[in-house]
């Protein structure tokens, strides 16, 4: 079901112009409905943990950490953590960051709530989704969720798969020319940015396109239950077509 010879520059992909791009992607009236839905879905209470894995630029962790919660963010990638902690200084948060391969991550800490958003998960094939949901299992508290948010569910991608596109983003244009390929089932990426003055940088990214059974079963084979799936989170429940899912899962 897997195929480990499938090379995923992730660090190059995101130390190049789509850090930037990416800013852009998730304006802040997504990110705050989002931490609206977060901190409803769960009844968090100021003071209880919060564990945000591939964190990125920590849009959801310093809101989080700015309204009391004490929260441990995760990315692997220099940049994006050394502006987390100017922030964290600037402001005095409880907020944790913790520079790392979410792979290669321990933690003895327990959470109320484990988050991963802006459809990191994608970048993992199978059985290393495997082994991150065994580690939110083992860092999550009996009945705590994990909520995650995918664009790359096969229910998804079949009804908003396009070969190529472009779109202005931000101070960029951003062409993409996509492959949908099997074994493993992929969405193999080529993009091309280019700046305001003319400046392009070309990159490649693979993303793992997995079906609602599959994610169930994982689920399921790593101590999780699905309670609810939503393409706008608390409020729609998913549709087939819906360009996007926010899987809500209880630890068992």
């Amino acid at each position: 079901m897997t195929n480990s010879t499938i090379l995923n520059p992730i660090k190059t992909f995101y130390q190049s112009a789509y850090k930037e791009i990416w800013k852009h992607i998730f304006p802040e009236k997504i990110t705050l409905a989002e931490i609206a839905y977060l901190v409803q879905a769960t009844g968090l209470k100021p003071g209880d943990r919060i564990l945000d894995l591939m964190c990125g630029y920590g849009r959801h962790s310093i809101e989080l950490a700015r309204k009391g919660f004490f929260v441990t963010a995760v990315d692997s990638l220099n940049d994006y953590v050394q502006e987390i902690k100017q922030k964290v200084k600037d402001e005095n948060l409880l907020l944790q960051i913790i520079e790392a391969d979410v792979l290669q991550l321990q933690l003895d800490e327990e959470f109320d709530l484990v988050i991963c958003m802006g459809n990191s998960l994608s970048i993992f094939n199978y059985s290393d989704t495997l082994k991150i949901f065994e580690k939110v299992h083992s860092v999550l508290k009996p009945g705590g969720k994990f909520i995650f948010h995918s664009l790359m569910i096969t229910e998804v991608v079949i009804k908003n798969f396009q070969e190529k596109s472009w779109h202005y983003v931000g101070d960029y244009r951003l062409l993409t020319d996509s492959k949908y390929l099997l074994r493993p089932t992929r969405i193999e990426n080529e993009l091309i940015m280019i700046n305001r003055e003319g400046k392009t940088e070309e990159q490649k990214l693979v993303e793992y396109v997995f079906s609602f059974a599959e994610i169930e079963e994982m689920l399921d084979l790593t101590g999780f239950s699905i309670s609810e799936i939503y393409s706008i989170p608390g409020k729609k429940s998913y549709s087939f077509g819906d360009p996007r899912v926010y899987i809500e899962a209880v630890r068992n």
